[in-house]
């Protein structure tokens, strides 16, 4: 299929009331983490906000490759894609930051419940908005059944970065700064898939679980848009 038959992504009406959206949103995760900070004196929940610069990375990714056109699109198609796939599950990870609730001086534990909410809310939806962008770029090329079969693989592969994540506490930057290492955790799991069962329980239930709710919001806008 030739280039031209590439659509774009542009900064369209639609386009630029999401992004204004999620700004809002992100700014307001941003405000309660700093509101607590300034209720406790405390650090604590500081590292929600480096967690909500890695999930905008995928959607700035797929926003990029969006927008690119024509040859530059087809150069940087690849190593984008890749990049892509490599930060992603950093945005739906921010969902299991809930295991850090619990009740704490100096603060209401409905507080930190917010905050911790808000937070994973907008992983969530950056998660499916550039997993939204990568299907459409997909589809258009090959077709509609390969553009779902690249968003459940995604969602898959991002489960599986989450359980490395949160139980491995391996990073994204890991492939280039421990390769090995993660290499070996990961092989070794393949090859003895029945020696860690909460490895593939974790996978298969999250993935099974983003997938309902990505298919959810698709579902969703596809009704407004027809009504």
């Amino acid at each position: 299929m030739q280039e031209s038959s590439f659509v774009s992504l542009p900064f369209s009406r639609s386009r630029l009331t999401l992004v204004f959206v999620l700004a809002a949103s992100l700014a307001l995760s941003m405000v309660l983490v700093m509101g607590r900070v300034v209720m406790t004196g405390r650090f604590t929940f500081l590292f929600l906000i480096w967690n909500l610069f890695l999930a905008v990375i995928p959607f700035a990714l797929s926003t990029m490759l969006g927008t690119a056109r024509g040859p530059l699109r087809a150069r940087v198609l690849v190593p984008v894609g890749a990049a892509w796939l490599l930060f992603f599950p950093n945005a739906p990870y921010i969902l299991t930051d809930l295991f850090h609730l619990d009740s704490r001086p100096g603060v209401p534990l409905w507080y930190d419940l917010a905050v911790i909410l808000s937070c994973a809310w907008n992983g969530l939806m950056l998660a499916y908005a550039s997993l939204a962008d990568m299907q459409r770029l997909v589809q258009l090329r090959l077709g509609p059944i390969a553009g779902w079969a690249f968003a459940v693989v995604a969602l898959l592969l991002s489960s599986f970065g989450i359980y490395l994540g949160r139980y491995l506490r391996f990073n994204s930057w890991d492939v280039l700064a421990n390769p090995l290492t993660l290499f070996y955790d990961i092989v070794n799991r393949l090859i003895h898939p029945f020696s860690f069962p909460g490895t593939w329980g974790l996978t298969l239930v999250f993935g099974v679980f983003l997938l309902v709710g990505y298919g959810t919001v698709r579902a969703l806008g596809r009704s407004h848009e027809e009504a």
